[in-house]
């Protein structure tokens, strides 16, 4: 067994040893003196490559070395283990050393490691001792130790200034570059931090670390050309290298590029067997592609894989249990029409509660869906030459309208499975439109009748749901009544600490200016005497950041944090105002902060947004109606304003767990189609439809922004021409089908 052991020495030093008790060998230690209050590390100034007291000190057996260590990892097999996992093989190494007999290398390796680490995690206690080493004496290596420290504690912008501070005394030091750059990249400053990865690339050209996190960058950027290529030199340099083949495995997964990740997956798999990331993504990609039997093979492995007493649980461990219930039910349902059932009202609630709040596992009484049927195939391959014309071109276009909806804003990456479910999406929405307004009825959860209004977006979430099985897209007012009743949050942090929401940063200036208005409003109600000091001040805000002092200076309530409510006002009943969203600012004495955005979802809010939705959606048939039998373009922007109206509420009610936005798009795009207008432009950079929705003041003002960029025109008419979505792809098995082909040398790109 390993301790930590504090030896009290002589003249005010304190060592700090840890200590294997059986046998008794010391591993490491350094001291803390009182006369110069300073780490007492053995710190040779070495350089980064070719000085041979920087050499690996069991260079001759390092594969002999780092096999066994991987080993004692794997087997857990090792004590004091952390949720770092470059810092378990690095404790795991100094292990092997020892049981190897090596206990001289044992003690340079966990000296070395000491510098990063404080001892018993008191990382405060270490920076203040670096603070104090770099009085005394300032050296490029302790700035470099001391911003590690800091960006492990998340304070980003005191470690870039260390990091440069370290490379400003020493200027060839890749790992200090590196570091610099991640600053960059956890604060949102993707462009900064691929710029700093590159310089760490000239200081370092086989930088395998430089090069992945150059590849994340890209990835974050959207860039998904340039992150392949990052992804690629890495693993020229290291063809075994772990981290580069999951997260290109993930990005490939998350690009729509299943079958491509989960050879990386596969790879990742043959070299760590244990890798939870790898392995539960492995069993995600599978069954997105209807591999249903090596979906749950996958799954069950991930499941067995136990947290030790006191080990954090893994995200992965948290999903797989509600991924491998829904992989059984689409599993069950995989041959049955898609109007005979409904998976809202089938998944039991308390899961679909747990499922969408990411809660562990703990249902009572929950019935495990039906096992994995022999007499269910898996889905097989489909050539897109195996459809028929029409169909081909039904896909084509689907992929055509679905790239539409991407967003150009940093945070999303294009996914080609998605455009393509979307598109599919948006054609059945103007196909089942246009049946309604010609006095047609429709096929839903196993019932003919006339079409209702969740059922146009319903068309929208099966598609989503079938794209990515990770995501519980649920309706949030199917969930069971105790739920609903406490409220439902979508929660959205913006910046918490120094960590920055690259995806909203856009609407930050926007969201300032409805914060400062909102304070005016509440001091112009309560401090009217104080209210021109007050405006004035706000006046010399520029960042949500310097929000708080304000507040605090003029509100003797505000200690810790304030908070600020939108309203949304009503079509239905003039005058009045439901409740939009929720804006947060919190803030810690260090100047951390939390600026974060929630919609709560709740009976009463629900019910007020659904009227508006109801009155919209029946107004919007009567005049679908009166459209198709007439030829007044009056009356299709009638209807046009109509469907964005409809729109804006859907948004400003969040009503789903997930995919509330790409849902809302596929739905717009679909009933414009129906009334005749082809939406021609794509998404302008930086703008988010759901955000759009939540930070205009009126639907109107909404309708005229977002007809702006859709740059409607009329609608051809071959599209009236284009076969039944619904009936092309009747079941969850001919959906998958779809998604799955690969049109890349069939479908003409369009720009």
């Amino acid at each position: 067994m390993a301790v930590w052991t504090v030896i009290l020495m002589g003249q005010g030093c304190v060592f700090y040893a840890l200590v294997l008790t059986a046998p008794a060998v010391l591993i490491c230690m350094f001291s803390l003196c009182e006369e110069s209050s300073a780490l007492q590390l053995e710190d040779p100034d070495c350089e980064e490559a070719g000085s041979p007291a920087c050499e690996s000190v069991f260079s001759l057996n390092a594969e002999k070395i780092l096999s066994q260590a991987k080993l004692l990892i794997e087997q857990k097999r090792f004590p004091f283990a952390v949720e770092n996992p470059n810092t378990n093989e690095e404790l795991a190494i100094g292990y092997v050393l020892i049981e190897n007999g090596l206990y001289d290398e044992a003690i340079k390796h966990f000296s070395l490691l000491l510098q990063i680490l404080s001892p018993l995690g008191r990382i405060s206690e270490a920076l203040s001792d670096l603070s104090k080493a770099i009085q005394l004496q300032p050296s490029a290596r302790l700035y470099r130790h001391r911003g590690t420290l800091l960006f492990m504690s998340e304070d980003y912008t005191a470690a870039l200034e260390d990091f440069q501070q370290s490379l400003d005394l020493k200027k060839n030091q890749p790992i200090a570059m590196l570091y610099k750059g991640l600053t960059f990249f956890h604060r949102g400053m993707l462009k900064e931090a691929i710029e700093t990865f590159k310089e760490a690339l000239v200081l370092k050209s086989d930088f395998i670390d430089a090069y992945k996190s150059l590849g994340q960058a890209y990835r974050e950027l959207g860039d998904f050309e340039a992150a392949m290529e990052s992804f690629r030199k890495a693993l020229l340099l290291n063809q075994n290298h772990i981290q580069s083949l999951q997260l290109r495995g993930m990005m490939l997964y998350h690009h729509g590029s299943i079958q491509e990740a989960i050879g990386n997956f596969k790879r990742c798999l043959q070299l760590e067997p244990y890798n939870e990331v790898c392995q539960y993504m492995k069993g995600l990609s599978h069954v997105a592609m209807g591999q249903f039997y090596e979906g749950i093979k996958a799954q069950t492995k991930v499941m067995l894989n136990d947290p030790l007493p006191g080990q954090k649980t893994s995200s992965e461990y948290l999903k797989v249990k509600y991924l491998r219930e829904y992989s059984r039910y689409m599993h069950s349902h995989l041959d049955m029409p898609v109007a005979e059932y409904n998976v809202d009202q089938d998944l039991p609630g308390n899961f679909k509660n747990h499922w969408a709040k990411n809660l562990p596992f703990l249902i009572e009484e929950y019935e495990e869906q039906p096992g994995l049927q022999p007499h269910i195939k898996d889905v097989l391959p489909q050539n897109f030459d195996s459809y028929n014309t029409e169909v081909q071109k039904l896909i084509c276009t689907a992929d055509h309208l679905g790239a539409l909806m991407q967003y150009n804003t940093p945070g999303f990456l294009p996914n080609l499975r998605v455009h393509r479910a979307m598109g599919l999406a948006t054609i059945e929405v103007m196909q089942a439109m246009q049946r309604t307004w010609s006095n047609s009825k429709v096929r839903v959860n196993g019932k003919t009748r006339p079409m209702q209004w969740r059922d146009m977006f319903d068309i929208a979430v099966k598609w989503r749901r079938i794209a990515d099985p990770d995501q519980p897209v649920l309706w949030l007012d199917q969930m069971p009544a105790r739920s609903l009743s406490r409220g439902f949050n979508n929660h959205i942090n913006l910046i918490r600490g120094q960590i920055i929401n690259i995806r909203y940063l856009d609407y930050f200036d926007n969201i300032l200016s409805f914060i400062k208005d909102r304070i005016l409003v509440y001091h112009g109600a309560y401090n009217p005497r104080g209210i021109i000091e007050v405006r004035q001040a706000l006046e010399n805000v520029n960042k949500v950041e310097d929000l708080l002092p304000i507040m605090k200076q003029f509100n003797s309530k505000t200690r810790d944090g304030f908070t600020v409510n939108s309203k949304v006002p009503s079509l239905k009943d003039p005058g009045k105002e439901h409740d939009g969203f929720t804006i947060t600012i919190t803030g810690d004495r260090v100047g951390n902060m939390l600026f974060s955005i929630d919609s709560q979802t709740t009976e009463d809010r629900t019910e007020q947004y659904q009227s508006e939705i109801e009155l919209l959606y029946k107004d919007l048939t009567n005049k679908g109606k009166a459209l198709m039998l007439s030829s007044e373009p009056g009356d299709a922007d009638a209807v046009c304003n109509l469907i964005l109206s409809l729109v804006y509420y859907f948004c400003n009610l969040m009503p789903l767990s997930r995919g509330s936005s790409v849902v809302a798009y596929s739905v717009v795009m679909g009933a414009l189609m129906a009334s005749g207008k082809e939406v021609i432009g794509k998404i302008p950079k930086g703008k988010l439809l759901d955000f759009e929705a939540m930070t205009i003041s009126s639907p109107d003002n909404f309708t005229k922004t977002a007809k702006n960029w859709m740059n409607l025109k009329s609608l051809p008419v071959w599209y009236h021409s284009l076969p039944s979505v619904a009936e092309a792809f009747p079941t969850t098995r001919t959906m998958i089908e779809v998604l799955n082909t690969d049109s890349t040398s069939h479908c003409p790109k369009k720009s």
